[in-house]
């Protein structure tokens, strides 16, 4: 199945452990992600978090798709307060992976540098397109997270 990456970094005036509090509960995904308007269904097992979003996309204005979407999610903060993760997998309808990874370090100022990379898979057709919203997404999040958390880029 074909495949791509999309990297984008971003400095949050927040440590790396408030970050990754953030980033590690699933309700803090809705408007983070724009395409993002519900999480269900949430339930740990064995140090993963699972859960149920709905991404919410519009085709020329007028017509509205709900995606539903398998998500899981898992936090490393062994190396705390200097370095924290949250990785997962995303499973959607018609084919689509995706596996991302955000890598939070702290700055020399006491923020965090975040690096959001996402690895996504598609059939072939729906990879660009996919590639394209997960991109927008990606800036999208770190606008939004640097203002929940104070300043930032």
């Amino acid at each position: 199945m074909p495949s791509t990456e999309l990297s984008h970094s971003y400095d949050i005036a927040a440590t790396p452990a408030a970050v990754l509090a953030h980033l590690a509960e699933p309700a803090n995904y809705i408007g983070l992600s724009p395409l993002l308007v519900e999480v269900r269904d949430v339930r740990c097992e064995g140090g993963v978090t699972h859960y149920v979003a709905v991404e919410r996309f519009r085709f020329l204005g007028l017509v509205r798709h709900d995606n539903v979407i398998q998500v899981s999610l898992r936090t490393e903060d062994a190396r705390l307060p200097d370095e924290a993760t949250v990785s997962g997998e995303v499973v959607s309808p018609g084919g689509v992976r995706m596996d991302y990874l955000f890598a939070v370090t702290t700055r020399a100022d006491g923020g965090s540098l975040v690096v959001d990379r996402l690895r996504l898979h598609a059939p072939f057709g729906l990879l660009h397109y996919a590639a394209g919203k997960a991109g927008a997404v990606q800036a999208e999040r770190g606008r939004v997270l640097a203002r929940r958390l104070g300043g930032g880029n």
